[in-house]
């Protein structure tokens, strides 16, 4: 097995961010607007326009020094880390040194995946925008081990005029548009610039789970029930899109489009893409329905297709070790989701061995290190 790991899901959260990230980067015109850091019942939260986004790790409760948080559910208590710093993620040496205690070589960065919440159009973008500069701006501290990924807004025109600012910038592997909250759905035509713009430039495009806040009617809300229910939220937010890259021909139409599922799970894919297959082969080959394939060209296979341009991470997924084949040569790809309190850091080498301990260290290599080397250059 390899000596260090790449890990292709980590985050850096919305608690973690600088207080004044917003207010100094926002254009004047949206900076009385910016979201800024106040304190709610002695907690230090994101507000903006009203609205409580989340919380912000830099000052400790009113309350007293630690925060309430079970060390069960703290990955920093975990790893023995009682101090302050809080907001580590976000200091290039306190991140570095944390992935030095996990033996992580390499880190790709996704971002807040749901706090960056307002209905504001145009300052949804800004925020956007600032966010991702200084994410960059952030992973320069260490260029080869910090692979940051900006945020696409989650309107075709604004993703497009996004996506060719960040080019322009240079330096980006991939980006991540939040799939779940699209509009409008991905069959529509507005969406064609961003699949011939990412094929271009060969960028990756990714899907991250968005998080999911139950509301007090929920009828698990309060119950047991309600730890079940981000379950059912990991197969809305895939489902119909990943459908529709098959069925509206954008992969077919883009052979050089690169997608990475990120914490999408792996175990609903195979029938999934068989059941694909099945309906393309009752399409075309059987003729029951569009003899002549009703002037769309779907002539690949959907499993060929996946087998070719998705990639799916994987964190502790004893159902992955048994689908390797499935998936395809170098496409599952190892992830900590550091910092997180589901991550397995600081003890991925212990989660590696326990689902992977039938594998070869051949094997073993490829879905820690070498598939991701790949896929990011950093061979």
């Amino acid at each position: 097995m390899t000596d260090m790991l790449i890990s292709c899901d980590d985050h850096m959260d919305l608690s973690q961010l600088p207080a004044d990230l917003w207010e100094t980067r926002l254009p004047r015109s949206l900076r009385a607007r910016a979201p800024r850091v106040e304190e709610r019942d002695g907690q230090a939260v994101w507000v903006c326009d009203g609205k409580v986004w989340g919380r912000w790790d830099g000052k400790p409760p009113a309350t007293g020094t630690a925060r309430p948080i079970k060390p069960l559910y703290n990955a920093f208590d975990r790893a023995g880390i009682h101090d302050q710093s809080a907001r580590r993620p976000a200091v290039p040496e306190l991140r570095l040194a944390d992935m030095d205690r996990n033996r992580i070589a390499t880190q790709v960065i996704f971002g807040p995946i749901f706090q960056i919440s307002t209905e504001d159009p145009v300052l949804r973008v800004a925020c956007y925008r600032v966010y991702n500069d200084w994410l960059l701006d952030f992973c320069k501290a260490a260029p080869a081990r910090l692979i940051g990924v900006p945020m696409l807004p989650e309107t075709p025109d604004a993703a497009v005029a996004e996506l060719s600012r960040l080019i322009a910038k240079g330096g980006v592997r991939q980006v991540n548009l939040m799939i779940a909250n699209i509009n409008p759905k991905l069959d529509d035509p507005a969406w064609e610039p961003l699949w011939t713009a990412l094929e271009e430039s060969g960028i990756i495009l990714s899907w991250h789970i968005t998080v999911f806040v139950g509301k007090p009617g929920d009828r698990a809300a309060g119950k047991p029930a309600s730890v079940f229910e981000n379950t059912k939220f990991f197969m809305a937010n895939f489902l119909e899109p990943f459908v529709d890259l098959f069925a509206w021909g954008i992969l077919e139409r883009h052979p050089k489009l690169r997608m990475v599922m990120a914490e999408a799970g792996t175990g609903w894919l195979p029938w999934l893409v068989q059941e694909l297959d099945y309906r393309h082969w009752r399409l075309w080959e059987a003729k029951e329905f569009w003899a002549d394939k009703g002037g769309i060209a779907l002539e690949t296979k959907p499993s060929e297709l996946f087998k070719r341009q998705i990639w799916a991470t994987f964190q502790e997924d004893y159902v992955a070790m048994s689908l390797i084949p499935f998936f395809g040569e170098g496409h599952l790809l190892w992830a900590s989701d550091y910092p997180h309190p589901d991550s397995v850091w600081p003890n991925s080498q212990a989660a590696i061995e326990r689902q992977m301990k039938d594998l070869s260290p051949a094997m073993r290599r490829q879905l820690t290190h070498d598939n991701a080397a790949r896929l990011y250059g950093l061979e």
